[in-house]
């Protein structure tokens, strides 16, 4: 085994999933098989047509949808990635989080004690130690983008010294970028090497690998990089950084939930999911909320396996749960982000 695999650890016996009825620890990462890898193959055909039958079917209403959209926020990793970020905008992006819905809405919909809050708040390593603090008492975790986010070509020493700095200032997610060319080269040795040395600096934090899928050209490498994030020991594999012309899509999505199925089959260890980029809609969100329950399983549907990267999406569930509580729907500048 590679030096950076940790050794089991109480914690580490607790089953952190169930799958077929197997339960599964999670993920510490195992060798580099490359001729698993070379062997991947996917039917892009057979994957664009169950994505178009999975939007095809019907969603659901009433109060499934209102339990849906309320489990959503609770895997939401609340963002903000922009160049004009600042202290205040972060610390009411953290208030938010800490009461994703408006007060009145939580009292009509009888939920006061669900306590819901969102997973995370994602920010750039300069607001982590604000985020921190801003958040100190709650359940919400503190994530930051690094190694060079969003196009990962820093020298690798100084996105390895990022990862570490996040972590000291109070980071518990730590979502990394890989290089896009080891894909495209089918270098998958220097691939793993990149992505288990973001590990061993993560330390305790959860570590999410983005792919960056959008970049990837074909859902064959898409699958092929999944597999080597996993083998590394990524917490959680991520389809893009938001920022690419082409984000997160159910064919991307199908790809790496049946990628995280197959690893877990082999290995035993399970792997959280991130679609991020795009997701903007209520109706999304259950999608994929859907494809995690058909594709994984129940034990997927919660923050400590899924999550979304998303900022404008709250806004749009907020509102549709106004509307199952009212009959109407009100307008958008009532549910402000930060």
């Amino acid at each position: 085994m590679s030096d950076h695999i940790s050794s089991s650890t109480s914690e580490d016996i607790k089953p952190l999933a169930i799958l077929g009825g197997r339960p599964l620890l999670s993920n510490r990462g195992i060798p580099l098989d490359l001729d698993r890898v070379r062997q991947v193959r996917v039917n892009t055909s057979a994957v664009e047509r169950r994505a178009q039958s999975h939007v095809a079917r019907r969603t659901v209403k009433k109060d499934w949808q209102a339990a849906w959209l309320l489990r959503a926020i609770t895997c939401m990793d609340l963002t903000t990635l922009s160049g004009d970020d600042t202290d205040e905008r972060v610390r009411r992006l953290c208030a938010k989080a800490m009461q994703p819905v408006e007060y009145r809405l939580v009292k009509q919909l009888g939920i006061e004690d669900l306590k819901i809050q969102v997973a995370a708040v994602c920010v750039y390593h300069r607001f982590v130690e604000t985020a921190r603090r801003a958040l100190e008492g709650s359940s919400v975790r503190v994530a930051a983008v690094s190694t060079g986010f969003p196009t990962g070509l820093s020298p690798l020493p100084e996105r390895v010294a990022e990862i570490r700095r996040s972590v000291e200032a109070g980071a518990q997610d730590i979502d990394v970028v890989i290089t896009r060319a080891h894909v495209f080269g089918g270098r998958w040795q220097e691939l793993y090497d990149e992505i288990a040395a973001f590990k061993q600096a993560s330390g305790a934090a959860h570590m999410k690998v983005i792919l960056g899928a959008g970049d990837l050209l074909t859902l064959r490498n898409v699958a092929r990089a999944s597999f080597v994030a996993m083998m590394a020991g990524a917490d959680f594999i991520k389809t893009s950084t938001g920022k690419e012309t082409t984000n997160a899509t159910l064919p991307v999505g199908i790809v790496m939930t049946r990628a995280i199925r197959e690893y877990a089959q082999e290995t035993g260890m399970a792997v959280g999911f991130k679609p991020a980029g795009g997701i903007r809609t209520a109706k999304q969100a259950t999608e994929w909320l859907s494809l995690m329950k058909e594709e994984l399983g129940l034990s997927w549907m919660r923050a400590e396996l899924f999550r979304f990267g998303a900022s404008a999406l709250l806004n749009d569930i907020e509102r549709q749960l106004e509307h199952h509580v009212t009959g109407r729907y009100s307008a958008e500048y009532r549910h402000p982000i930060a």
